[in-house]
């Protein structure tokens, strides 16, 4: 593949757009010239077939209240069916204006004031806000890194659980920032403990089709034939897969009656937001038409991850960077050339670029910064090549 080619063709400019990750770089950093590696979102063009399908629907003229067609759901399903083996009815769906709102949505429904909700850490950070600003209380399990590879140490994990009288579990599947596709044998260990000690799990697979090399991503609702389903709310979203995130649109699945008829009762309670028109256009059509796109861009993903580490292996190898298995974000650990605590104000001051440090993911995270992969491979050699020489400079080296 010519990426050169496809990167011309296929990534465009956003600065002016009205974008977060390009015209916000003022209000959340300070700084409006820096280069935006950040926020989960692409340069890329979204599929040909949601363009498509979003003009037509504009064409239209009419921008009402919606209704989910029998189509939409055929399209879900298959791809769901065909990827990850899932299988999911009409009456396990709800539909949401996003994954972050569902965590907050599930964390209020299944949980009362002041109980206790876990996450493993270092891990997205909206998990953190979505416990305390429901005021309830946080109880956080740092994963063990073992040079950039990360697992979770379960004795510790069932301890604080039974130390917390811990409620629910938010589980991110695959694990982002540390880039995991836990194994099958690691999510029973995960969902055995939480079965043994009554804890429901919210599983965050928004970055399901992100998946590289051998790693095989194995949706939670598969998990020893679905034996877990009773305790699972699972989220998920088209947004990550085909660069949707503006069309506000996600899935909330449970399987269980019971955890449905809590949800359908909290949501009731705020008041039931209708499904985003748009976004049942654009991710429908995307599901249907967008498998080939999508292959090219994880394709893009892979040549731009494998070029950042070998860079960063030739000019600086203490640099670690953590094993793609899965997401679109890389975890790198810069704590061999700079103090982690000046981590943040060198890569913006010295570098000229805003990326997620790691103090956002995890209260012991300095050091780590997180670089968004999916986009021009121009805009990756660009931030290496800074970070190559500024740490050079401050290590003093040639």
């Amino acid at each position: 593949m010519d990426f050169e080619k496809y990167c011309r063709e296929n990534c465009v400019e956003r600065k002016g757009t009205g974008t977060l990750k390009w015209d916000s770089l003022e209000e959340i950093f300070g700084d409006a010239d820096l280069l935006p590696m950040w926020v989960a979102d692409m340069e890329i063009r979204c599929p040909q077939s949601v363009l498509d399908a979003m003009a037509k629907r504009v064409s239209h003229g009419v921008f009402g209240y919606g209704k989910v067609e029998d189509s939409y759901y055929e399209a879900f399903f298959s791809w769901q069916k065909k990827h990850h083996n899932m299988d999911i009815a009409k009456e396990n769906v709800r539909f949401a204006t996003g994954v972050v709102g569902s965590l907050y949505a599930a964390v209020r429904a299944y949980t009362k004031e002041e109980e206790s909700v876990i996450i493993c850490s270092p891990v997205y950070y909206p998990f953190y806000d979505a416990v305390l600003n429901s005021g309830r209380k946080l109880v956080t399990v740092e994963l063990d890194n073992n040079d950039g590879y990360y697992t979770l140490d379960y004795e510790k994990f069932e301890k604080e659980i039974e130390d917390n009288d811990v409620k629910l579990f938010i589980l991110c599947s695959p694990h982002n920032p540390v880039c995991r596709v836990w194994t099958e044998e690691e999510l029973e260990k995960i969902f055995d403990i939480c079965r043994r000690h009554g804890v429901l799990v919210v599983s965050d697979e928004i970055h399901q089709d992100f998946v590289f090399g051998d790693n095989k991503f194995i949706s939670s609702s598969n998990l020893k034939g679905g034996a877990y389903k009773d305790m699972l709310i699972l989220l998920n979203s088209g947004s990550k897969t085909f660069n949707l995130a503006g069309l506000i649109h996600s899935h909330v699945i449970i399987y269980d009656e019971k955890l449905m008829e809590t949800y359908d009762k909290y949501i009731q309670s705020i008041g039931s937001p209708e499904a985003n028109v748009m976004g049942l256009v654009g991710m429908e059509a995307a599901y249907r038409g967008g498998e080939e796109w999508f292959e090219d861009v994880k394709a893009l993903i892979c040549h731009n991850y494998d070029y950042m580490k070998g860079e960063f292996a030739r000019e600086l190898p203490k640099i670690v960077v953590t094993p793609l298995e899965g997401t679109y974000l890389s975890w790198i650990d810069l704590r061999a050339y700079i103090d982690g605590t000046k981590v943040e104000e060198f890569v913006q001051k010295k570098c000229r670029l805003a990326c997620d440090v790691g103090e956002w993911f995890s209260y012991t995270g300095h050091g780590f910064i997180r670089i968004n992969l999916a986009t021009d491979t121009k805009y990756i050699k660009t931030a290496v090549e800074s970070l190559i020489k500024n740490l050079k400079e401050l290590n003093g080296l040639d």
